[in-house]
């Protein structure tokens, strides 16, 4: 499998001026640990991540640096670490020496990035512009399909491959909450939600899927703890 078969397309992503506030709001409203940061054209500059705040957060109780051990820092890396403590915007706090990878690249390549460099998440671009990200848990979906008979995509991974992209296409899917499994072309939809309209958006969704023979609901209404879970 490659990285497009497997890689997130629906993406929060983030503009370089974006305030700080804007942004912690953005991964804490979502359940998400990181961001990518891009231009207006698509190029990806950087990467925001909960690493990133962290760090500033606790540079903050870190006394700075004093003259002595200056002379034996360079004044780039001091004006790093300046900007990344006191800035307000995206491009101030966000990761820009990153790993990436082409659409083609294969998922073992990913995982041994993701496991050499110590991250959650390897960007794909295509001419340097983001397309998709691939993060662990997208690595472990991947690791859970079935098998391909014959070299050819098995046609449930197939179906489960499309109902995700689907599912990731729409608003409206929390899919951090709800997944489907396929077995024998029928749909079974796993997880929470108590939204009666979202489990017809979702059963109508896979009905449109090619190949899917039934669809069955068996999420349930999420615990009162899950605020704010259709």
């Amino acid at each position: 499998m490659r990285a497009r078969d497997v890689m997130t397309t629906n993406l929060v992503t983030l503009p370089p001026d974006a305030p700080l506030e804007a942004v912690v709001h953005a991964l804490a409203d979502r359940g998400i640990s990181g961001a990518p940061v891009v231009a207006t054209d698509g190029t990806l500059l950087g990467m925001v991540t909960e690493g990133d705040l962290i760090k500033r957060l606790s540079a903050k109780d870190r006394p700075e640096s004093g003259w002595f051990t200056g002379l034996f820092r360079s004044a780039a890396d001091q004006a790093s670490r300046y900007a990344r403590v006191h800035g307000h915007k995206a491009r101030d706090v966000m990761t820009s020496d990153l790993a990436t990878v082409d659409e083609d690249a294969s998922i073992e390549h990913v995982a041994r990035i993701i496991e050499d460099k110590g991250v959650r998440r390897v960007p794909v671009v295509r001419d340097g512009k983001l397309v998709g990200v691939v993060s662990r848990a997208d690595l472990i979906r991947a690791m859970i399909l079935p098998a391909a008979a014959a070299g050819a995509e098995a046609p449930d991974s197939r179906i489960r491959r499309d109902v995700l992209k689907a599912m990731r296409d729409q608003p409206w899917v929390d899919t951090y909450f709800i997944f489907a499994d396929v077995v024998d072309g029928v749909v079974t939809f796993h997880g929470f939600c108590g939204s009666e309209q979202v489990k017809q958006g979702l059963r109508v969704l896979a009905e449109g899927i090619e190949g899917v023979k039934a669809v069955k609901m068996e999420t349930q209404a999420p615990p009162p703890m899950m605020l704010g879970v259709a």
